[in-house]
C-alpha cells in the first residue's frame, strides 16, 4: 500500500507574493479556490489575455493583473508561483525558471511538475482542515470536503473560542499545560459526544 507522504502547511499568503501565470479557466480556477481561503492574499497574474470572470475576479479582490507574455523576470521577489496556461511548453519553462530561482512551484495537472498540491480545503470559523489524495484524485477530495463541511457543526468556532480563552487561564509550565488541554478535550474523541 503506498502511502501520501506530503507534509501539510497552512501558509499566510498576506505576507507572502504569488504568482499565477495564465488569465483563462484554469488560471480563475486557482485564483478563486485561492481567495476562497485567503482573501487578503498577495496575487499577481501574468497573462496575454485575461477572461472576464479573471477580471471580475481579481478587480474585487484588487489583483494585480500584467497583460503580456510570460518570462523569468515576472518570477523576481515571488514566493511562489502558479502555473496555470493553457501551453505545456510554457508551463514547463515556468517549471524550470522557478526551480532555478529557488520558488515554489505547481504546474495545474501536471503532478510532476509540482512542489506542493493544491488540496481541498474545509473551512469552519477559525478551524481548517487541509485534504489530501497525493494528487491521485482531485474529485474525490472535493467531495470529501463537501461531506466534512456538511458534518462540522457551525458551533464548532464557538468551541474553539472557548478553549482559546480557557488556554489563556492555566497555569503551569508548557508539559502541564497539555496534560490539562488533553483532559478537558478528550470527550471530543468519545462517540457519546456525538451522541
Amino acid at each position: 500500500m503506498n502511502k501520501n507522504t506530503l507534509y501539510p502547511v497552512f501558509l499566510k499568503l498576506s505576507q507572502l507574493e504569488v504568482l499565477i501565470v495564465g488569465g483563462g479557466f484554469v488560471g480563475y480556477e486557482k485564483l478563486s479556490f485561492m481567495l476562497k481561503s485567503s482573501p487578503d492574499a498577495r496575487v499577481t497574474m501574468v497573462s496575454e489575455k485575461f477572461s472576464d470572470a479573471v477580471r471580475t475576479l481579481a478587480d474585487r479582490y484588487r489583483i494585480s493583473m500584467v497583460e503580456k507574455r510570460y518570462d523569468a523576470a515576472d518570477l523576481l521577489q515571488k514566493s511562489i508561483v502558479i502555473a496555470a496556461t493553457n501551453d505545456r511548453d510554457v508551463n514547463a519553462q515556468i517549471y524550470k525558471d522557478a526551480k532555478a530561482a529557488g520558488i515554489l512551484v505547481n504546474v495545474a495537472d501536471t503532478p510532476d511538475l509540482c512542489d506542493f498540491y493544491l488540496g481541498g480545503i474545509v473551512t469552519k470559523g477559525n478551524l481548517k482542515l487541509g485534504i489530501s489524495t497525493n494528487g491521485k484524485s482531485p474529485t474525490f477530495a472535493k467531495r470529501f470536503r463537501e461531506l466534512m463541511e456538511e458534518a462540522l457543526p457551525e458551533e464548532v468556532d464557538e468551541l474553539l473560542e472557548s478553549l482559546h480563552l480557557f488556554r489563556k487561564t492555566i497555569e503551569g509550565d508548557f508539559e502541564e499545560k497539555i496534560k490539562i488541554l488533553h483532559k478537558h478535550t478528550e470527550v471530543l474523541l468519545t462517540k457519546k459526544s456525538y451522541d
